[in-house]
């Protein structure tokens, strides 16, 4: 591995670490939890342990931390939404968990941890995709925080780079569909009155 990509892997797993501490931290804080998805935290806790197999197994060891501290922040995340709102949650974390997160099982039944690690790949798309319809469905958007989709927007792009250099087809396919979505609600955020430009400069 080259000191380029080596670089490249260590801020991605700083940013991804730390991606959802602000949305964990903002909920906390706030008890706020407008256009936040259940779905998308459940989705989110099931798909950072599939990454977290996919390292140990494939032996890409890069992935280990970010996806181990991600599972912990999205943990709780669902702890405060379930303070927040109640048995109203469950439902969307359980889709989210065992539905949406399940969708890389056939992948690896059928082909092994080469396939499954591109159904992963493939399902950032799922894991997003909840939080993105939230963030669509209305113009309250005090739960969301900006710096965790600015955040999720550049590691995507760094994953991707990382694995376009070492040929890791599971993380292009995840960086490409991560950026896409990520940038979806950014340009959402933005529509609706968030300084994004305050926020990049405080992250």
């Amino acid at each position: 591995m080259t000191l380029a990509l080596t670089a490249v892997a260590v801020t991605a797993n700083l940013l991804g670490a730390s991606m959802a501490l602000p949305q964990a931290r903002h909920l906390a804080r706030t008890r706020r939890v407008e256009g936040v998805s259940a779905a998308w935290v459940g989705v989110s806790m099931a798909l950072n342990g599939w990454w977290f197999a996919y390292g140990l197994v494939s032996e890409v060891w890069v992935l280990l931390p970010v996806s181990a501290i991600s599972l912990a922040l999205y943990a709780t995340i669902a702890i405060v939404l379930l303070r927040s709102l109640g048995r109203r949650c469950l439902g969307g974390l359980a889709i989210g968990a065992f539905g949406l997160g399940a969708s890389p099982l056939p992948a690896l039944m059928l082909g092994g941890w080469i396939a499954a690690g591109i159904a992963i790949g493939l399902s950032y798309g799922i894991q997003l995709l909840p939080a993105v319809v939230a963030a669509y469905r209305t113009r309250l958007l005090d739960g969301i925080a900006p710096a965790t989709w600015l955040l999720a927007f550049v590691e995507a792009l760094l994953w991707m780079l990382y694995g376009i250099g070492t040929a890791e087809v599971a993380l292009v396919v995840s960086g490409a569909i991560g950026a896409v979505l990520a940038g979806a609600i950014l340009i959402r955020l933005a529509i609706t009155g968030h300084r994004l430009l305050r926020v990049a400069v405080a992250v």
